[in-house]
């Protein structure tokens, strides 16, 4: 029993390493309490707040520069010395911009602008861009594009659209083929033409082509027929006429029956589900007494 050793029996070196790592410990954690910390001095944040201010300065400096010479739209017959450095022309193309205005005439167009000061092209596809001009010479320019794209032609001078084939359709106005084609189609499906407003039924007709269309070709023989009248009409009558189906054709007659006679063509928009859109095209095929 004598032989047993404590397992808590440390040896006398390890015992002298205990300890001396215990003394580094202690030193250490007051070295840490009790060594003065290095502080930072007063001026220093004074010194950097103004340090910032000059830069926020120096930035709306910048921007504000910027800004001034950022370009803005403007009027191309009022162009300054200052203004035409800025926009790169040179002296000669000021000279003639200033010699054309001196004789009383204006520039009114971008075409205008390259002709007087023979500006080459590439400075002028930057700066046309900016230009701006009055509210009359774009209103002018509307007028003059629009009487140039439908030309007016008086009556004896246009054809007749019930009789125009595709090809003198497709010649005349300059439209796709197909455009053509579904203009004769949707002719002969109706039996021929009642009314100019009748190319509005055409599927894919743009306004603007069927105003065009309208500058070279009007209804000279509309076709023949005899109107019926709404109010007495039977659901069999009604679905001869283009623009009715037999559910529209018996909602008709059924808000007749429930109403009374219909006076005017627009009171048609009170049955459900029924759409205006073309009544100026119904009316045609239809009187209501």
């Amino acid at each position: 029993m004598k032989n047993i050793k404590s397992h808590f029996e440390i040896h006398t070196r390890f015992r002298n390493g205990i300890f001396l790592l215990a003394i580094l410990l202690f030193g250490s954690i007051l070295l840490y309490c009790f060594y003065p910390r290095p502080q930072a001095k007063k001026g220093s944040f004074v010194e950097l707040t103004k340090f910032q201010n000059q830069v926020d300065s120096l930035k709306q400096i910048a921007y504000k520069e910027k800004e001034a010479f950022k370009l803005k739209p403007f009027n191309p017959n009022f162009i300054s010395d200052h203004k035409g450095y800025q926009l790169g022309l040179s002296p000669k193309e000021m000279d003639r911009l200033v010699d054309y205005r001196k004789e009383g005439k204006w520039i009114n167009s971008v075409s205008d602008f390259k002709r007087v000061t023979k500006i080459s092209d590439s400075l002028l596809k930057i700066i046309a861009p900016l230009f701006k001009f009055p509210d009359w010479v774009n209103r002018k320019k509307r007028k003059d594009g629009l009487a140039k794209k439908y030309p007016a032609k008086t009556y004896v001078e246009k054809g007749d659209l019930n009789l125009a084939t595709t090809k003198q359709i497709q010649e005349k106005v300059n439209v796709p083929d197909f455009i053509a084609q579904r203009i004769v189609k949707y002719r002969n499906k109706v039996g021929g033409f009642i009314s100019d407003i009748q190319l509005k039924d055409v599927s894919g007709l743009y306004e603007n082509q069927r105003k065009n269309i309208l500058s070279f070709f009007t209804v000279k023989t509309p076709k023949k027929i005899i109107k019926l009248n709404l109010n007495t009409a039977s659901v069999n009558e009604l679905i001869e006429v283009p623009y009715f189906d037999f559910e529209e054709a018996l909602e008709i007659r059924d808000y007749i029956k429930n109403n009374g006679s219909i006076s005017d063509f627009n009171e048609l928009g009170k049955i459900k589900g029924f759409s205006l859109d073309k009544i100026d095209r119904i009316a045609l095929y239809l009187t209501l007494n």
